[in-house]
């Protein structure tokens, strides 16, 4: 495109965040449409795939920073899928207030076996367009992004 060299730095930022979410739009609605998700929906997967990522129990609080949902609709997902066998919750020795969530193993073996054909599905999606040094670039530029957060004015 003539003229790209010369953006502002604004219209960089902009234009490259548009990029990522288009991409990101693309991406998840191929994810979507496979058939992965008649056991856990992506959403529920989300919170299983969230919680195995932790070596013992979360709390509810810290679960929410690294998913995206508010905090009433994770509640009633993970009330959801305490129902379902796979996720149990304990109080905080810490905090009598705080509520401690774990996958129960149950939930650890669904997240497995979905997360494994889930794992396939992305590879032939992104790992099939990109090669091994833009899939590394693509990483480092994406933990650099949810790294740090940065205020932002109001």
């Amino acid at each position: 495109m003539p003229g790209r060299e010369t953006r502002s730095t604004t219209r960089l930022a902009n234009d490259a965040w548009e990029s990522l979410l288009t991409a990101h739009a693309a991406v998840l609605k191929q994810v979507s449409a496979g058939d992965r998700w008649s056991e856990v929906s992506m959403r529920e997967y989300d919170v299983l795939y969230t919680l195995a990522k932790w070596d013992g129990p979360v709390r509810a609080r810290e679960l929410n920073k690294h998913v995206l949902l508010s905090q009433p609709a994770l509640s009633r997902l993970v009330d959801r899928l305490v129902d379902r066998g796979l996720v149990a919750r304990e109080p905080d020795p810490v905090d009598g207030r705080g509520v401690l969530l774990f996958l129960t193993d149950d939930g650890r073996a669904t997240q497995r076996r979905v997360g494994g054909r889930h794992a396939v599905d992305v590879a032939a999606l992104v790992g099939s367009r990109l090669t091994a040094r833009e899939l590394q670039t693509l990483e480092a530029l994406c933990d650099k992004l949810a790294a740090d957060p940065v205020e932002v004015a109001g």
